[in-house]
């Protein structure tokens, strides 16, 4: 550790001397002095540094401090300079996410700014991944998302974790009145799960009255967590420097990454060996469907894998845990979600699952304000000019900022703060409730364009059978200090930083008045 905190002193001082030596050539061009039309929240910038400074100081509120900066900019978008001159633009403006999503689509990638922070935990997988190979995977990956393999997934995945392993934990902690530490990783736990054996046929038994602590889990917790350091860090030299030396967090990162590939290489390889004694793909998982397509390259298919985990574990429980926080301080929604829920059949089938409208819209409600993704940014192939003006070079990085864009009293009204899903809902002649989509560019949680998520009916299908079978028999009572509110953090997905602890009780009545 001494050695790390060296290394990290002496870059910040060396880049500073160099900043000092050079400032006095550069200052007369760099440092001009406010217009009257530059908005005072967007960070000072200064030669060499950028606004560096700026970054450091709000690194642990990132999510937060963009958004109030994007929400007082009358264009919703700002440029942030970063070190040694690159740059980065900042938006909360739906045209400008459709120009990046949708019209000019070619343009805006992944890039290689990201590859090169994301790129050894999670290699070329389709989250990291641009042209012909991200085109592959997705091509693929799309089979295993039809109205049979969704029916499927509800019926012999969910349903099954759902009765046989988180219901019987919270049963027990009801009747013994004991506090649940962390129902954040509880969920966790499940939709970890619930993606090993949709995706690969690989039931890893994560859920269990033990919750058992494993060397995979906590690897992959690390890996994105310095992941997204690396990708967030206000001085990415910094970074490089300890993967040279393989010190410190690139240390730790390289030995999370051999953890986690270590039991991917094993799924895979398992499943190779399962499929030389299949004789058809029709009941086959997404691994199989890759492996099956000829691809060889082992590296590749393990990478395929890691990006799947990630997906559906973080994002799902991430979206499942503010929501039962939301709910426990709006009884009005739960009783609504309550009815929908006893209107249905006690095993609530697939096609149930779908119908219901208006837990389908609290859950939109809950994710426009705690997005479980809460920027995504792309990087320039080249230069553009976006629809505000604003000029984007080649190489810069260009980021939606998701968590901001729910938060705007431009996009939602000024009760843009209230959790409301009705805001999502009109009723019909008949009083039914009926859904009310959002244009996609004003509500990006899952992407949009050509690149929108796959995984978004069956991320759905999969809150919602929890809902209801989960609210069906308990409530989930948050057991915080009183006066503690839980914060939204972030790494490549969102988090309840510290973990959601929590009491269950046991229904007495269906609807709790």
């Amino acid at each position: 550790m001494e050695l790390e905190t060296l290394v990290s002193w002496f870059l910040l001082f060396a880049t500073l001397l160099w900043f000092l030596l050079l400032s006095t050539k550069t200052q007369s061009k760099s440092l001009k002095p406010p217009s009257s039309t530059t908005n005072t929240t967007i960070p000072k910038s200064y030669p060499i540094f950028g606004s560096a400074f700026s970054v450091a100081a709000n690194f642990h509120r990132r999510v937060q401090w963009i958004s109030d900066i994007l929400q007082t900019t009358p264009s919703s978008t700002f440029i942030l300079h970063r070190t040694f001159g690159s740059r980065q633009v900042f938006t909360a403006n739906p045209l400008v996410v459709q120009h990046i999503l949708k019209t000019n689509f070619p343009c805006y990638r992944k890039g290689l700014t990201l590859n090169r922070s994301l790129g050894d935990f999670l290699g070329n997988g389709i989250f990291n991944a641009d042209g012909e190979t991200w085109k592959f995977q997705r091509q693929i990956s799309s089979h295993e998302f039809n109205a049979k393999s969704l029916r499927k997934f509800v019926k012999t995945v969910v349903d099954v974790e759902l009765s046989d392993r988180l219901a019987p934990i919270l049963s027990e902690a009801s009747k013994n009145q004991t506090i649940l530490p962390d129902f954040q990783d509880i969920l966790q736990r499940f939709t970890f799960d619930n993606i090993c054996v949709i995706a690969f046929g690989f039931d890893p038994e994560y859920l269990l009255p033990s919750l058992p602590e494993t060397a995979f889990v906590k690897a992959f917790d690390n890996g994105t967590r310095i992941s997204s350091l690396r990708f967030n860090a206000a001085v990415p030299l910094i970074w490089k420097v300890k993967k040279i030396l393989n010190i410190g967090s690139e240390r730790q990162l390289k030995e999370a990454v051999a953890e986690v590939r270590g039991l991917a290489t094993k799924i895979v390889r398992d499943k190779k060996k399962e499929l030389k004694e299949k004789s058809t793909l029709e009941s086959l998982d997404i691994l199989s469907r890759f492996l099956s397509s000829g691809y060889s390259d082992e590296s590749f298919v393990i990478d395929i894998v890691i990006s799947f985990i990630l997906a559906g574990r973080d994002t799902t429980s991430a979206a499942l845990t503010w929501f039962f926080w939301l709910l426990s301080k709006h009884s009005h929604v739960e009783n609504e979600i309550l009815k929908e829920i006893t209107a249905k059949s006690e095993s609530v089938s697939y096609d149930e699952v779908k119908d219901m409208v208006y837990t389908h819209a609290a859950l939109c409600e809950s994710m426009r304000l705690y997005p479980p993704v809460p920027v995504d940014t792309k990087e320039a192939a080249y230069d553009d000019v976006l629809p505000d003006g604003t000029l984007v070079k080649k190489g810069w990085r260009v980021a939606y900022h998701i968590y901001a864009m729910g938060r705007s009293e431009k996009i939602w009204g000024p009760d843009w703060a209230e959790f409301r899903p009705e805001r999502w809902l009109s009723r019909d002649e008949d009083e039914m409730w009926s859904f009310v989509g959002m244009d996609p560019y004003s509500y990006p949680v899952f992407q949009a364009g050509p690149r929108v998520c796959l995984g978004k009916e069956m991320a759905f299908l999969q809150m919602k059978r929890v809902v209801a079978g989960v609210l069906r028999e308990f409530r989930v009572v948050p057991a915080m200090e009183k006066g503690v509110e839980p914060e939204y953090t972030a790494h490549l997905t969102a988090l309840m930083k510290g973990g959601f602890p929590v009491r269950i009780e046991k229904r007495s009545h269906i609807i709790d008045q």
